[in-house]
């Protein structure tokens, strides 16, 4: 079976996911290493919290303005772009013999992760056929566990090392690991809808075949709104109706910057739920868990810091397995469960952790320790299950092409700030209070799971260029829509008859309004 082009261009741009799951796992193992600390010297909680977390302080900034830089350069060259950053900063790491150089290194490395994550999410999104829209762009996702097994079994190998080679060698890894990146960059064709957003359709048609996308495909989600093509002119509405209705007569219409049209009635609902999202995506916990696995293994009473890396590498392969077949969640069974089910399921784990730890029945014998464990995996792979998998796919495919890449990168920005929030703050309540670090996570996502039942609608199986008609709907009619639309398709196809795909109210009206236009 002959795998499209397309797939193969998701999972070469995807390989960033593994860089960065690399650090995740290499960092908190290594800054607890014997010959870190008498190179560079021990590290208080705090500042232990500062330099784990400082990579998702110098990323927020870039991932945010990443979004109109790949407006103007292409999703591509920023990527390109950020890799050469983060290997950058990995040789500094990895050279370092002051702190100084080692924390510059790491505020590098962010700066580069930035750049590049924030822009694969939409490169991926924008190449993919709204089929298997959501499998390939959670391919990014399946990576990153991936990333996170190779970095703690390096840490785990290296720590054997009695020279600073011990802790040096794994950055030096994820500096080499850069290159791919880097020059795999320079073969995969650019995104055929930011193409057309330039102007230039040739290219675009010609990058449509070449990622193996058919023309009915391209004519049903592509080329759908192609301003450019005179047989495909639709009815103006919503941000552009409105430009053209304030546009005095006679005037040429002037389209609204993209920051006023993500805040403008319509989408700014959009805006604001991508940016919740991702926020809370962050402010779950997760990044607590996987940077400081080895110390929470250590407190709930496993022996030594050998046994804590093998526990958290055994909890990275059940991590890279699951996140496999987790990457059809979102196609098969919604968006909507992928968060909201993921978000519950995570607060019943802080919650029974943070109550085992508040009671003060967790020691270094005893089952206790064990359901710690226990739960600490049950979290980490339900997270990989559903909301890792999800919630990026979520927040980028649900704004319009205009404004996706810019919304996308400011919530991926707050996804960065939230984390480094979590990896600042874990390190200071496991010093005071542990039962404090998994109540606070608890929480979050108790109210994450509440908030987007109630205002997140679904997704699934729509073309990018159709969300306009999701969010017209009730949150209930969005759903069952959704469920409908692939039946209503397979009996299509199997010519029972020639059975309309539901539309909303909006949609209809829109159509009705092109056809008085033409």
């Amino acid at each position: 079976m002959r795998v499209p082009p397309y797939t193969l261009a998701s999972l070469v741009i995807a390989y960033g996911g593994i860089l960065k799951g690399f650090d995740t796992g290499a960092i908190g193992g290594t800054i607890v290493m014997p010959n870190f600390t008498q190179t560079l010297g021990a590290l208080s909680p705090e500042f232990q919290g500062f330099t784990v977390a400082l990579i998702m302080l110098t990323g927020g900034i870039p991932a945010i303005y990443g979004g109109q830089l790949a407006d103007r350069f292409g999703h591509l060259w920023v990527v390109a772009f950020g890799a050469l950053f983060y290997m950058v900063g990995s040789i500094m790491e990895a050279a370092a013999f002051q702190l100084a150089v080692f924390i510059v290194g790491r505020a590098l490395t962010g700066i580069g992760m930035g750049l590049w994550l924030s822009n694969v999410n939409n490169y991926i999104c924008e190449i993919s056929p709204k089929r298997s829209r959501g499998t390939h762009t959670a391919m990014q996702q399946m990576m990153v566990p991936l990333g996170i097994m190779i970095g703690y079994f390096v840490c785990y190998g290296t720590q054997h090392i009695s020279t600073s080679l011990s802790w040096r060698l794994p950055w030096a890894l994820q500096a080499a690991g850069c290159l791919p990146l880097l020059l795999l960059c320079k073969t995969l064709p650019s995104s055929p809808r930011w193409l057309l957003l330039q102007h230039r359709r040739h290219e675009a048609l010609r990058n449509i075949t070449s990622l193996g996308i058919s023309r009915q495909e391209a004519d049903e989600d592509i080329l759908r709104f192609d301003e450019d093509s005179q047989d495909n002119v639709p009815p103006r509405s919503g941000l552009h109706a409105d430009a053209a209705e304030d546009a005095p007569e006679g005037r040429p219409q002037k389209s609204p910057s993209v920051l006023k049209l993500m805040f403008r009635s319509g989408f700014r609902a959009r805006s604001f739920l991508a940016f919740f999202l991702l926020f809370m995506e962050g402010l779950c916990g997760i990044d607590g868990i996987l940077y400081y696995a080895p110390i929470l293994f250590q407190r709930a009473g496993l022996p030594e810091t050998t046994s804590g890396f093998l526990a958290s590498g055994v909890s990275a392969i059940l991590m890279t397995v699951i996140s496999i077949p987790a990457i059809v969640v979102p196609d098969r069974f919604g968006r909507r469960f992928g968060v909201i089910a993921g978000a519950a399921g995570l607060a019943v784990c802080m919650w029974i952790v943070g109550g085992l730890y508040e009671a003060g029945v967790v020691h270094d014998y005893g089952g206790a320790r064990w359901v710690v464990v226990v739960f600490i995996f049950i979290y980490a792979l339900w997270y990989c299950a559903t909301w890792a998998v999800s919630g990026k796919i979520y927040a980028s495919e649900i704004q319009p092409r205009e404004t996706r890449a810019v919304v996308n990168n400011i919530a991926t920005g707050l996804n960065f700030l939230a984390n480094w929030i979590v990896s600042f703050v874990t390190p200071i309540f496991l010093a005071r209070s542990t039962s404090g670090a998994y109540f606070l996570f608890g929480g979050t996502c108790s109210l994450s799971a509440l908030v987007l039942f109630v205002y997140m609608p679904e997704t699934k199986g729509q073309p990018l260029e159709n969300i306009d008609g999701v969010f017209e709907r009730s949150v209930w009619e969005s759903f069952t829509h959704s469920m409908r639309v692939p039946k209503l398709r397979r009996k299509a196809e199997d010519g029972e008859r020639d059975l309309p795909l539901p539309a909303s109210e909006g949609e209809r009206e829109r159509e009705k309004q092109g056809k008085t236009e033409r």
